[in-house]
């Protein structure tokens, strides 16, 4: 937030009532020139600073936001996300629990940048927030919507019971699936792979529930779960555990035997926990489906490499023991 220099500083000092009688404004009563007012009681008070793209967040969205929060003649916000390279998803209506806020936020589009004036009436109230909010108080709010996501569907359908949800059209079982795989994609590209791999069992524990009413419909959760196990086991080799993550690409090879990206994660795997030569049969068949791919043939020359150190470390090993017995013998 700007600040006004010396002046607004003692400005702060003078009471409201005489400085409209001065005919003195505040830094909040100018910048609320320039700004819209989006209820209409003047309440809510916004200016975008720059415009997103697609949809506003709808009522019940998780989203992922950058904030900071600021009481008038202050230099530093009260409240700040601008630490936090990939700040938490937040369900509206529950998470985020400042009233004006959430309605402006309704007002965003992905990708926006806006300041908003509240009213105490959306904000802290008549008592403020002691130490840090007077009594009475507007404050400010500069907000950007990174991403979000509808959650609606998952939450009606995760409230619903077992035997309700299995009685669920499959076109809407199929789109909650895609939700939550949506959700565990946004976690793992900000790096929060412990979110995402819980995201990625829940739609698991979704499918394992689920009673397929002919060989149709199971062959075609079968084709569903394919991406969900594929990302488990990449999420499981960026956790740093391999045996989960070779656990879940041989899953995805019981159900699709030829899916290159499954034998190259369980390639992947068998290298990370040093077993050189399944490595080498996942990976030389993951090769023969896809013999230009780079991924596959980098991994393949890492392989040659750490299996040729390791050589070399059994050979200097054996070199010194046979030494140490020629030596005793003498």
């Amino acid at each position: 937030m700007s600040t006004n220099g010396r002046t607004s500083r003692i400005l702060q000092f003078i009471a409201p009532d005489e400085r409209r009688q001065f005919g003195i404004e505040t830094p909040f009563q100018r910048l609320a020139w320039q700004m819209q007012d989006i209820l209409g009681d003047g309440g809510i008070l916004k200016e975008v600073v720059h415009a997103g793209e697609g949809p506003p967040v709808p009522k019940h969205a998780s989203v992922s936001i950058h904030f900071s929060g600021f009481i008038e003649y202050s230099d530093a916000p009260f409240e700040t996300t601008s630490h936090l390279k990939y700040p938490r998803m937040m369900k509206l209506g529950r998470d985020v629990t400042l009233y004006g806020l959430e309605l402006g936020l309704l007002t965003m589009k992905k990708g926006e940048f806006s300041r908003f004036l509240f009213k105490p009436k959306y904000a802290y109230g008549d008592l403020g927030c002691p130490p840090h909010i007077p009594p009475l108080a507007t404050v400010l709010y500069e907000v950007q919507v990174l991403d979000f996501l509808d959650s609606a569907q998952v939450d009606e359908f995760m409230d619903l019971s077992m035997e309700e949800q299995n009685n669920v059209p499959l076109a809407t079982f199929l789109n909650v699936l895609d939700t939550q795989r949506s959700f565990g994609n946004l976690c793992f590209n900000k790096k929060r792979y412990e979110d995402a791999r819980e995201r990625y069992k829940q739609a698991m524990t979704l499918f394992q529930n689920r009673e397929s009413v002919d060989e149709e419909e199971k062959k075609r959760l079968n084709e569903m779960k394919l991406p969900f196990l594929l990302n488990l086991s990449l999420t499981y080799l960026k956790l740093e555990k391999p045996q989960k993550a070779l656990c879940y690409g041989q899953k995805v090879l019981d159900i699709s035997p030829q899916n290159t990206k499954a034998l190259f994660r369980c390639g992947q795997a068998c290298l990370e926990m040093n077993d050189y030569e399944k490595a080498q049969d996942y990976l030389t068949l993951a090769q023969a489906k896809k013999p230009f791919d780079p991924d596959i043939n980098t991994l393949l020359r890492k392989l040659a490499l750490c299996y040729k150190d390791y050589l070399d470390k059994e050979r200097d090993m054996c070199s010194k023991m046979f030494s140490g017995f020629k030596g005793m013998e003498k």
